[in-house]
Parts: C-alpha cells; structure tokens; sequence
C-alpha cells in the first residue's frame, strides 16, 4: 500500500528525544505509515498507546466486541462508563488525545482481504487461532507486515511476519563508527593510521568504511565504501591508493552500515517450525514448551466456546492433555524436534491463564509497538519469529500457597482479571498498600497507570505519594501520556488527568524529599521508583530505602535499553549506584586538554559551552554586580574578572549600540578564536617543537592546529558570527536579525579587525592562564578601563543556556563554534543533533522502552506486596529492544562483612537504647565495648566529629560526660526534632581495616 504523505515537517521538538533514538528518516517514515491495531483488551490498548505517542500516521483501531469487567483489570482507557460499548470505539478519543498529529479511527467492519492492502502493518491482539491465521496468511501474501501478541495470566506470546524478503536499512541502534586519520600511504594496499586514542578495535575486518575531510588525498573523500582489514597492530588496510594523490593531514574514516535481509515464514508454517527468541538451549526448550502451551490453549477454547476457569483443576488437566496430544514440533519442514514437554509449566499456564495483567500487557505491548516501528521505518532487527515472556515466578513457590478456585471467581469487579491469577485476597493486600513514587516523569507515568489498574493503594487505609518538582516540557508528550499540551510548563502533576481510572488516593507533596522521608517511618512497604531521574536523587532515595528498611523498585532507560530492579531489606544487595557513574559524572576534561589541545569533537563542545558561559552569563553577572554593588578592585579575583571581561569587550572599545556594533564584535571574536587565538598558540608551540627527549610536541593524541581564514561563503563560519552577534545583542537588550543574506552583505561593508588594535585587548591568554601569572598595575589598569566602559548604561541579561529552544541561537552557537575548532584541529566534527545531545546531556528515550520497564517492575511489584519471598523468587531485568535482548536473574545476596565476633550487611545496624535518663557520651562508648566488643577510635554524627580516641585528656574530659544530644546540639546548632526518633551515628574501631564499613549506629530516642 501506499504510505501516507510523509513530507510534512517533522515536528522536532516534539520528538526530539525519540530522534536520538531512531533518526529523523526512520521519523519520516513512522509519520507517514498506517497501521491497524486489531483488539483493543488490556494489550491492543498499550500498543496502540505507543503507537500514538510515538506518532505514527494514521492508525485504525478495531475491536466490536463490547466492554467487560474483566478488561477494566489492564485497559487503561476503559471505565466502567464503558461496559457493554463497543472496546474500539470506547478507547478512541482518549487515544487520538495522546498526540493531535496522528489520525486515530475506528473500523466497526469485518476484516477483508481488500481492508487489509490499507496498512503497511497489522497487529492482531488476543484474537482467536483461526482470524490469527486467517489474517496472517493474508498479510504473508500481499507483502504486509503482521504481528499476532497475545497475554495468559503470567505468559505472554509475540509473532513477527514481515515476508520473505524484508530489508532492514539500518540494524544497530549505535551510531556509525567513525576515527580521526593520522596518516594514509600510498601502496596496494594503502595503510592507514588511525591517530592515537581512538577506538581501534571497534573496526572489525570486512566492515565497510568512506572518508571525509582529508586534505592531500582527495581521492577518498565521499568514496563508494570500500572494505576493510585491520591488521595486528590496529592499522587498516583500505585498498589500492597508489594512484591516488599523497596524504597531507586531516580527516575521518565513518563506518557504512550494511543493510540485512529478514526472510520470515509465515504464520501457519510457522506454528509447526516455531523459530524463538531465546538466550540459551535451556530458554529455547522452555519456549518451545510455553509454545505448545499456546496452542493447546486454543484448541481448548475452539473445543469448549471459552477459556479454562481460573485454577480449575480440571479444566488445566484438559489443556495438558490437548498439548500432549499436539502434532510434534519440527526444526525443518523434515525434521521433528525431540524434546519432551514440560507438562508442569503447561499445568501451571494453564490454571492462571484466565487473568489478564497489566504490568504483563505493558510490557508485552512495549516489544510489539517497538516491532511495529521496526517493520515501518526498517531500523533494527526484528524478532525471528516467536518472543515468549513469562513472569510465573510472581506466584508462590508454595503450593499450599497457590489461589483457589473460589477466591479467583468473578465478582463483577474492575479487578476481576487480575483477581483470577491471584485471587481476592491478595487483591484486598495491594489496595491496603502505602508508597511512594519518585519522579512522575515517562516511566512515572507508566508506573502511574500500573499502580492504578492493580489498584495499589485504592483502598480507604491505602495510598500514593508522588514527589516530582520538575515542570513539564513540550519533549516530554511524546513519552508521558498522562500530560497534554496544555501542562507544558506546570508541574508534573497527574491528578488532573482521567487516563488513570479509579486510580488510588494520590498525595502531591509540596516539600522537597529530604523532608518526606522522616514521615514514612511507619509506613508499610514504602517502595521508590526513581527512573531515570537524576542520579543523585536516585542514590539519596535509595539510602533513605536502605535506612528505614524499605523496599526499593528502581527503574531507568536510555534510547531502547532498559533496566528494571528491585532490592529487598535482608533478601538482596541494597542499592549501589555504579562506581563508575558516581565518579565520572558530570567530569569535565582537563582544561588545558580542552583550551589548547583537544583531540575529540567532546573536548570542542566542552570548549564552546564554557565560551558560552564566559561570553554570555559570567560577565554580563560581574558587570551587573559591579554597577549595582560598586564593588572595589580588591573584593573582586581580578585575573578572572578581566579575562570575562576582555573578550565582552572585543574589538568595539564601548558598548554595542545596534546590530552592526553586535556584528562587528562576533567578526572579532571568530577572528580571536579561529585565527589569531592559533597563531598565537603555535608562537609558543611551533609546529616543529621537539621535546627533550626527541618526541615531536605535537604527536600522538596533540594534533597541530592550523589557523582558519574567515569566508562568507563557508555556511559554518556566518553562523557562529550570526548566533554571537544575536547572543551579543539579547545581553545588551538590543534587536537581532535572522536575515543571512542580509549579514553576508554587512560583513562586506565591516572592516577587518587589526591584529595590532586586538593584542592589547587579548594579551596572552595562556599567560593568564598560567597558574604563575602576575596581576600588576598594568592589568589592574586594563581593568579599570573595561569596568568603565559598563559604569552607565542599562544592567546586562544574563543568558541561561537552554537546549530545547532552537530560535534562540544558544545550541547554534555553540554547534557552530565546536565545529570551527574541530576545523583548526583536523577532528571529525559531530552533526548539529549529536551535539545537542552531548551539550544539553539529553538521555535518548523513546515511548516502547519506558513502558516495557514499568511492566517489568510491576511484575517485581506482585512479590514484594504478596509477603516474605526468598531471593529466588525476585527478579533483576535488563532488556534492549533495537537487538531484542532481555535477560532476567536472581539478584545477588546481601555481602557480608565481618569484625572478629560480629557479622552484618548494608541493611543491618547497630541499635542503643537512648535510655531514661539519657546516656552520656561515655555510657554509649563503654555500652558498645561491654555488647559487641567494640573500642571505638572515632564517632560521628553527620559531618560533627563527637568523640576521637586520640585527643587529649582535657578535650575527652569535656565531651565524656555530656549527653549525647546535648553534645549533638552543642556541635551542630541544632537539636532533635520533635518526633525524631533516631540519631544516625558512624564509627570506627581499633583493629578495623581501612575497607571495613561499620554498620550505622542508631541511637534510638
């Protein structure tokens, strides 16, 4: 069929997080698709709610069949307004909400051949074998992709048919490879030298690679894609250059992706020779086995008019025996599969099958929105053929345990069909439920609507607390389906909103969350679920888990990974943010790496982010700060303030008074950059420098710079002198222009700046730089005269860097300067929306991956309401939808640690009596001494040191005999709480080991 019109503009603010993700050709490809979601229970519903968010063209729902009460168990768009109303035309209005660009209509007809040639993909949920085949077979003829997804209680099934000859245009979700060049022979074959530092031994032989930038042999650059050796020591061999002309410098070597070719049996062949997703032989019997499951409960649906009753015996009996009685698998169309049949898992399917689930259908429905995007913009591998899934390890390994018959019966509830997996019971449990969500951003919300269709927290005694101070920004519609437009700009506050329905008593607290933790103290099962908040949020939340022993659901994503987690207090490892994270985050490089010698395209984005900052906000808050407090020389640090100051000042002498004053002073300030800035580095560091030991200054990851000469005719040059100039004027309060013609011809009329008029205002920056240079009189001069310059005249604006507004020039600029000094230093610049990302720390995200978490963390969620479990009923989650991977495993034990007699983990602590009267100083030591054998060396309180073994007698003699908070409050300047019921206390001990982390001590109140 023919795709919708797909030439309208990409709205890329909307999707910007998504572009990271999938690219703006697969974007334009999704707009313009139409697909038909078929079956709109608790699964179709997900589906098509990523569908819509992640903004497909058009999409048809269809689905008769009328509104259950055991749909409203995982339908987030029905309510009980809904029952007996037609399921598609029920969810319409509330899915075409969710983004006004996509066409969302209803097909009350039956599906026909003719129906079907309308869609680029069709998705079948839920549905019978029979319209699964019959579609399927359909679909498999007329060259349109078909997906068919189904959920049984716990178990859930995918299948994938995109033909016999489907090309997939881009397969990984990584971004090219791509290496700066140091060097290229001449010879068959011509040897090139990657320079040092970069990521050789990701290019593998027989990849396909073309080049760019290369001064000397032009020959290569745009070339068709010529294939690649890499030989032992790193170097490549790229073909004959004989010819070609010699190598100067300069240049970039990017890898060519291959397209693949998916060749996909269809349905009906495929139910016999059933291809599995799996991670190990184990995992391929086990799916093979969930496989006959499937089909032996369909068989008894065509056989009965209806599915197996809730943990009927009987009924679950019946389906063994119909799997028994199956037609054997096959390998190929001769071969037969000889596995045996796991006829408990088939059992256990089998009496839980009658449920539906919604953290089971969010994450069933996340894979198969996910296939849908695959089969439409074709990027990424798609599933071959079959995914299984299934979560039966949220029931209790006890038998004895299990749900009965009775307690699973309907009861014309919205719970009914979680109710019959696990009975009224634990029902009753999860609406008695207390806890607390951390962060209503994309995963927030999904969480949001798991915790409402499970009904956590929905009864009289029960309740959610949500913490986000965070405001909505347009970027976020396309993840968070619980905002529309008209919250951009408030804060995250779901309440307003009926997608939850009979959602729990939701509190929105107004106070930070230092100040909320002390009130969940007697709270029951009190879990966090940060996502992908800050980290720093995410590891204080988690201590604060650790310290008042509660549970902890952890989830995050980054463009189609993902990750779901679950601590227990006593059962797992408490959380650990990743050393790694906790030491590079937000590490800048070494300035001097990033100022004189940068070597990778981060380094010049790193450099073009502090000029934004020096140029723009820094001074412009000194030069307010100076008029409105006429501070004094000697209360400012004055080498600092006359380095902000001199390049503000620029080549103008006074302040700017209208544009061409704007546009003369970013003429200036490339030219200091780009061109005299150079020149004056290579004065210190000629081109021919030798080090003492004979090594070339500039060699290894040291490339030599080359100054840039300015030409209106270079599109990169007049726009960074465009986004300085207006940047320029906002701070001065002056118009700008967007008119490039306009500039082009101003920058013809404007004199060149004189390098002898410039030295003096831009003396040696690498003296200043120098941690050896002297401020004297003649600096102190210097700056007088700038601070002069500003003395009248209105206050300057200082410029807050914001990313997400392409009209302001802030992301121009500094695109448009990192690319500049990728061009003095011959390093392979990054395009506009990488380096957005990179500038702005933009986590790539998209709606598939947040929805499959959340799921996966419901799933986790089941076990931590319904009781005491043991570590082998929890699971850690790990997926990546682009590479269709996903693991799940026990999560580790609690590490112990061991002092002499004494052993512990991170969940246990120490506990003393306050006592009555209190205890002194003194008694707390001789109590730890006499109970656990401990002598303590030093004891803290926060950061107040309240006792050290090595002070002296006269020191120990003041704080021995005082109590212990008084002693808090004479060091802190702050007494206990009213309400406080512990004081959080560190120590060390003679004898311990420099790795040895005490316990904390709680001094109970």
């Amino acid at each position: 069929m023919d795709a919708l019109d797909a030439s309208k503009l990409l709205d890329e603010e909307l999707y910007s997080r998504q572009l990271y993700v999938l690219g703006s050709p697969a974007m334009q490809r999704i707009q313009g698709a139409r697909v038909l979601v078929s079956g709109l229970q608790g699964l179709g519903a997900e589906v098509a709610k990523n569908l819509v968010l992640m903004g497909v063209g058009s999409l048809t729902l269809h689905d008769p069949h009328p509104t259950c009460w055991s749909d409203l168990a995982a339908q987030f768009l029905l309510s009980e307004q809904d029952l007996e109303r037609s399921r598609a035309e029920a969810s319409q209005e509330l899915l075409a909400q969710l983004n006004r660009a996509v066409q969302v209509v209803v097909h009350t007809g039956d599906i026909t051949e003719d129906l079907l040639l309308d869609f680029q993909v069709v998705v079948l949920t839920a549905a019978k074998l029979e319209e699964q085949l019959k579609v399927g077979t359909l679909c498999h003829k007329h060259g349109v992709c078909f997906l068919a997804a189904d959920t049984r209680g716990l178990v859930g099934q995918l299948f994938c048919d995109f033909g016999e000859d489907f090309t997939v245009q881009d397969p990984t979700e990584a971004e090219p490879l791509t290496a700066a060049i140091q060097h290229i022979s001449q010879g068959s074959p011509g040897i090139l030298t990657l320079r040092k530092g970069a990521n050789t031994h990701y290019f593998r032989d027989g990849d396909l690679v073309t080049f760019s930038g290369i001064e000397g042999m032009v020959e290569l650059n745009d070339c068709d894609p010529r294939s690649i050796h890499v030989r032992e020591d790193g170097s490549l061999e790229i073909g004959d250059t004989t010819t070609f002309s010699r190598y100067l410098r300069g240049g970039a070597i990017t890898e060519v992706k291959r397209p693949k070719t998916v060749r996909h049996k269809s349905l009906d062949t495929a139910l016999l020779q059933p291809h599995v997703v799996a991670q190990s032989s184990q995992e391929v019997h086990h799916a093979h086995c969930l496989h006959q499951a499937f089909c032996a409960l369909h068989k008894f649906q065509h056989l009965h008019g209806r599915p197996p009753q809730p943990w009927d015996p009987v009924d679950a009996e019946t389906v063994v025996g119909l799997a028994r009685d199956l037609e054997p698998l096959k390998r190929t169309e001769e071969e037969p599969l000889e596995e045996p049949l796991d006829e408990a898992l088939v059992r256990t399917v089998a009496l839980s099958s009658a449920g539906v689930l919604s953290p089971m259908v969010a994450m069933l429905g996340a894979v198969a929105a996910q296939e849908v995007l695959k089969a439409i913009s074709r990027k990424f591998m798609p599933l071959d053929q079959w995914l299984y899934f299934d979560a039966l390890d949220c029931l209790p390994e006890d038998g004895e345990l299990l749900p009965s018959p009775e307690d699973c019966a309907l009861r014309g509830s919205r719970y009914d069909g979680q109710i019959a997996v696990f009975g009224a019971g634990f029902q009753e449990k999860l609406r008695r439920q207390h806890y607390l969500l951390v962060g209503a951003g994309a995963i927030g919300c999904e969480l949001l609507k798991v915790f409402a269709l499970v009904g956590l927290g929905a009864g009289n005694s029960g309740g959610l607390t949500v913490v986000d101070m965070d405001h909505i920004e347009r970027s976020n519609l396309s993840r968070q389906f619980l905002f529309r437009s008209q919250d951009v700009g408030v804060s995250a506050d779901p309440s307003p909103h009926s997608c939850i329905p009979d959602r729990p008593p939701i509190q929105l607290p107004t106070q930070h969350l230092p100040a909320f933790f002390p009130e969940t103290q007697g709270r029951g099962g009190c879990s966090s679920c940060p996502g992908p908040e800050p980290r720093l949020t995410g590891r204080y939340v988690a201590a604060r888990c650790t310290h008042y022993l509660k549970p902890l659901l952890e989830a995050g994503t980054s463009g189609t990974w993902g990750s779901a987690t679950v601590f227990m207090p006593h059962v797992t490892e408490a959380y650990r943010a990743p050393a790694s994270a906790a030491a590079s985050e937000d590490a800048p490089y070494p300035v001097c790496t990033v100022r004189y010698f940068p070597s990778t395209a981060e380094h010049t984005l790193q450099w073009a982010r502090h000029e934004f900052e020096e140029l723009f906000r820094l001074s412009a808050e000194t030069i307010n700060h100076h008029q409105q407090a006429h501070t004094s020389l000697a209360d400012m640090d004055e080498p600092q303030t006359l380095t902000l100051l001199k390049p503000v000042l620029g080549v103008l002498r006074v302040r700017p008074q209208n544009w061409q004053d704007c546009v003369a002073w970013a003429l200036g300030h490339w030219k200091l950059c780009f061109h005299y800035g150079i020149k004056q580095l290579l004065r210190h560091f000629p081109p021919n420098k030798v080090l003492e030991d004979g090594t070339p200054f500039w060699s290894g990851p040291k490339q030599c710079p080359q100054p840039l000469e300015f030409d209106t005719n270079q599109d990169t040059h007049l726009l960074y002198v465009l986004a300085a100039a207006n940047l320029y004027a906002q701070m001065h309060g002056l118009p700008g222009s967007q008119d490039w013609t306009a500039l082009r011809e101003l920058l013809k009329l404007l004199p060149q700046p004189d390098p002898q008029q410039m030295a003096p205002i831009f003396a040696s920056n690498l003296e200043l730089a120098s941690a050896s240079a002297e401020f004297g009189p003649e600096q102190q001069k210097e700056l007088n005269k700038a601070l002069e310059v500003w003395s009248v005249g209105p206050p300057l604006k200082p410029l807050m860097f914001e990313k997400d507004d392409d009209s302001n020039f802030h992301v121009d600029f500094v695109v448009a300067a990192a690319s500049l000094r990728c061009q003095n230093y011959g390093i392979p610049p990054v395009n506009r929306a990488q380096s957005k990302r990179i500038v702005g720390q933009i986590i790539p995200a998209i709606a598939t991956t947040t929805a499959a978490v959340a799921g996966l963390l419901g799933l986790e969620l089941y076990k931590v309401v319904s009781g005491p479990r043991p570590r082998s009923a929890f699971r850690h989650s790990y997926l990546h939808l682009a590479e269709n991977y996903l693991i799940r495993y026990m999560p580790f034990a609690p590490a112990i640690q061991t002092f002499h007699h004494l052993k512990w983990t991170s969940w246990d602590r120490l506990k003393v009596p306050a006592g009555q009267p209190e205890r002194t100083l003194e008694s707390l030591l001789a109590h730890l001494q006499e109970q656990h054998g401990l002598r303590v060396r030093i004891l803290l309180h926060g950061s107040a040191l309240l006792y050290a073994a090595g002070w002296s007698p006269e020191k120990q003699a003041q704080h021995l005999p005082l109590r212990v908070t008084e002693l808090v409050q004479q060091l802190t300047g702050q007494a206990p709480a009213p309400g406080q019921r512990v004081l959080v206390l560190e120590l060390s001990c003679e004898g311990d080991d420099e790795d040895t982390a005490f316990p904390p001590l709680h001094y109970e109140l």
